[in-house]
């Protein structure tokens, strides 16, 4: 039996940054049905979180998932429960582009806190100023 655990910290937005999940409640939902349906299509999803404009998800990839084919699936599939439920007064996509990156298990609950408490966090900057902050912190200029 292979043994594997390999961390990935993935950020998506919404479509032109639109703030969709604008309440804790939009948001609450969102995010669990993100979790549930990951659980469903046996990816392992650590925590996910995020703020009105965008979503952070950790996930631990098996030895039979890429990491393209897990977006598409965690992204396709809420863009269609997100649309089929009526969530939005327009119809709902995510923005194409994401941000993946690999986690050391020494930075695993680091990570997890940061993504819980998305919340605090986007008080004191924008989705704009953290995508920067990614961008340069790990060299995607």
């Amino acid at each position: 039996m292979s043994y594997l655990k390999i961390y990935i910290h993935i950020v998506f937005s919404t479509k032109n940054r639109i703030p969709y999940f604008s309440t804790l409640e939009k948001r609450i939902k969102v995010w669990r049905h993100i979790k549930e349906n990951a659980t469903e299509k046996g990816i392992f999803m650590d925590i996910v979180n995020g703020y009105s404009d965008h979503c952070h998800c950790l996930i631990s990839l098996s030895s039979n998932q890429n990491i393209e084919n897990i977006v598409q699936l965690i992204k396709g599939e809420s863009s269609y429960w997100i649309n089929k439920n009526c969530l939005t007064k327009e119809k709902f996509a995510w923005q194409e582009e994401y941000f993946a990156v690999s986690v050391s298990e020494s930075m695993v609950e680091q990570v997890r806190n940061y993504i819980k408490n998305q919340h605090i966090h986007h008080q004191k900057k924008t989705f704009e100023e953290e995508y920067q902050e990614f961008r340069e912190k790990y060299n995607f200029m």
